[in-house]
């Protein structure tokens, strides 16, 4: 029993580390590289294919994410994730049903298939909701050639959600459905968005 008690403690120890470095790298970066003070913040962890919701300065939810099956990288063109911090300039889907394709931001009323196992949609599917980025950092995801808004980078649901965990996309970040809708509901526009 001891020993079951003491494994469970140590678990938990290292998770509370690791959820506790997450939000320092997240406040390091947007506190002191960027000079900008926040309450809430999506951050992106390329490596392990995770979004931390981080709202005052604690995790609320992590979710399962796909980044570019092309690496990471600014230029335009290039199907790459933008790497830097960013905000939520728009939102759409307000209206769109769960699994609803959109195509240009919007749904006009089809329902896209969606797969659970490793099946490529021969289509890249929009779904359910998106969140539109815009680069903060001039040089990195901001200005000629390299601006993410102007690259249609998004959050956004997918129809390969059985591809969530590993790099996917062209480019966004995608998201089951279910949780992109329940996170759409929580988040405004202006939010950061933290890429490393």
């Amino acid at each position: 029993m001891k020993k079951i008690c003491f494994i469970t403690i140590f678990i938990f120890s290292v998770n509370s580390f690791a959820q506790e470095k997450v939000v320092q790298t997240a406040r390091y970066y947007i506190e002191n590289k960027c000079k900008i003070s926040f309450d809430e913040v999506l951050y992106v962890n390329i490596v392990k294919q995770t979004m931390h919701h981080i709202k005052k300065h604690k995790i609320v939810k992590t979710y399962v994410i796909s980044s570019s099956s092309y690496g990471v990288g600014s230029e335009a063109g290039s199907y790459k994730t933008p790497l830097g911090l960013h905000r939520i300039k728009e939102k759409f889907g307000d209206k769109t049903p769960m699994n609803g394709r959109m195509i240009g931001r919007v749904y006009y009323g089809q329902i896209a298939t969606i797969y659970t196992d490793q099946t490529k949609s021969k289509t890249d599917d929009v779904t359910s909701r998106i969140f539109w980025l815009e680069g903060l950092e001039k040089g990195l995801n901001k200005g000629e050639g390299i601006s993410s808004y102007k690259r249609y980078i998004y959050i956004h649901g997918t129809s390969e959600e059985g591809r969530l965990g590993t790099p996917a996309s062209d480019g966004c970040i995608r998201m089951k459905n279910k949780e992109v809708i329940e996170l759409y509901d929580k988040i405004k526009i202006g939010t950061l968005v933290l890429i490393l």
